[in-house]
């Protein structure tokens, strides 16, 4: 059956200088190859865009390999089996892992560097398990509890907030008893994080300081911060952390397209003033314990004290100006590429 279908495909054509352009890759389709023994073939459903996606085009050594000029672009995704020849998984079933940006992927179904495991849609719709069931949540879940440490009645401060990582990393700190204050851009996504996720705060960076923000919102200063910007917006936090406070650098979104080198912190002697730790988070490194942020955010989910939200776009034509959304800061929650309708 497979061998009849075709594979549209989404290449990397060129290293991107700067901001992605569409010239930076190359559109491909192709025959869906005919199975071998323990392969699936999956259909993509839905694709996460995540901000880490910009790193993995540039050459260099860093946490994971970079994707190669002619790959297809390497992304999380959530699809349907349509073809098996593995005895765990079958026609039906859904599935997620690293499937890379195409309509069509085929492999071993034990690919450890697909990562493919089933997910169950009637526990909660497909889009969740690519935002706070997925990578951005389990980022966000450990990076927070692991690296961050809070404690009951501690500041935490998370940038980003209206994002897929900060919209977790709040709730889950507030579930811990923790007061919380998000940064983001735009009173709307300030109002969604305070009023529908119950952050205490939101520093709104596009109509005022930051640092007169942080004065305000937090008055006995800051304990953890969790960082996914970088640049300008971290440094000011360091200019308000308590001693022993806790950072975690989980991404730099403000720096991915410089074209100069990327501006580290001014203020990093804060972190020797205070004894402050500054630590970084890589998921995959908890992979082996996803089942329990996953176990504990979908009970939070289904007691109706834990929310996410999800901005899909429809076709995989519209990949390039759609991965420049996360960039301009135009994605309101988790951006997700729906690439076909469940059928």
């Amino acid at each position: 059956m497979t061998t009849t279908l075709t594979n549209r495909q989404v290449r990397l054509a060129a290293r991107p200088v700067g901001m992605p352009k569409r010239s930076d890759w190359n559109f491909v389709s192709e025959p869906v190859r005919a199975l071998a023994d323990g392969e699936i073939t999956v259909k993509t459903l839905y694709l996460s865009l995540d901000p880490a996606m910009r790193g993995w085009m540039n050459e260099g050594k860093s946490y994971i390999r970079p994707v190669a000029i002619d790959e297809v672009m390497r992304a999380g995704g959530i699809g349907k089996v349509v073809a098996s020849k593995s005895p765990k998984f079958a026609v039906g079933d859904y599935v997620s892992g690293v499937i890379g940006v195409q309509e069509y992927w085929t492999g071993p179904a034990d690919d450890k560097g697909a990562g493919i495991y089933k997910v169950d849609p009637k526990a909660a719709p497909l889009p969740k398990y690519l935002n706070a069931l997925g990578m951005p949540g389990m980022t966000a879940y450990f990076g927070l509890l692991e690296v961050g440490q809070p404690k009951a009645g501690e500041t935490v401060v998370v940038s980003g907030a209206a994002g897929a990582v900060g919209q977790t990393v709040g709730q889950v700190a507030k579930h811990k008893g923790c007061r919380v204050v998000g940064i983001a851009g735009g009173k709307d996504k300030c109002d969604f994080v305070v009023n529908e996720l119950g952050f205490d705060a939101c520093i709104d960076y596009k109509s005022g300081s930051v640092r007169e923000g942080l004065k305000q919102h937090c008055p006995k200063g800051v304990d953890v911060y969790f960082d996914n910007v970088g640049g300008d917006i971290l440094d000011d936090v360091l200019t308000r952390i308590n001693m022993k406070a806790r950072i975690i650098i989980c991404g730099a979104i403000s720096q991915y397209n410089n074209t100069t080198p990327v501006k580290g912190p001014a203020n990093y002697l804060s972190l020797l003033v205070n004894r402050a730790r500054m630590e970084g988070i890589v998921v995959f490194d908890y992979a082996d314990r996803y089942h329990l942020g996953v176990a504990e955010m979908a009970k939070w989910m289904k007691e109706g004290t834990f929310k996410t939200r999800e901005d899909i776009v429809e076709g995989l034509d519209n990949f390039p100006e759609t991965l420049l959304m996360l960039f301009e800061g135009k994605n309101f929650g988790k951006l997700i590429l729906q690439v076909a309708k469940d059928e």
